[in-house]
């Protein structure tokens, strides 16, 4: 199963904010959209990855900051150095570099270009899918 297959069921709307917007927006488009991570765009191109910004991250922030969080622009809370995949990646490769790399939202990108974002919610239940496909087709081999 690729990636492409996960979007097919899942949809390919991804939520962005601009680093320029403040963090209380960020939280509130959080909040407002019940998600865990957003991209952040280039302010002059929509659809460049500028990073990613995540409840994580607001919190870490929060740790170090309290006072004046909520006025500082995401783009002192994002995550800068973004890892995306690809629509053809193989599923069980984007699961173990989200493993790996201990993060729970990937921006997916074509030609340089934001096209979605999967998170490991979709990786898990597309996985579960698989499993469950794999355990029926056992399951009428040896029933016949």
């Amino acid at each position: 199963m690729r990636i492409s297959d996960v979007l097919r069921g899942k949809g390919t709307d991804v939520v962005t904010i601009p680093g320029s917007a403040s963090v209380a927006d960020l939280v509130a488009l959080l909040r407002d959209k019940g998600i865990g991570a957003v991209v952040v765009v280039d302010e002059a191109d929509s659809e460049r990855i500028a990073g990613i910004v995540s409840e994580r991250d607001v919190v870490r922030r929060l740790a170090d900051r309290a006072d004046g969080l909520m006025e500082l622009p995401v783009s002192e809370v994002m995550t800068a150095d973004v890892h995306t995949c690809g629509q053809g990646d193989e599923l069980n490769e984007v699961a173990v570099k989200m493993t790996d790399r201990r993060i729970r939202h990937l921006p997916v990108v074509e030609e340089g270009r934001l096209t979605s974002i999967v998170s490991i919610g979709d990786v898990v239940k597309a996985r579960l899918g698989e499993l469950q496909a794999e355990r029926d087709a056992l399951e009428g081999y040896i029933s016949s």
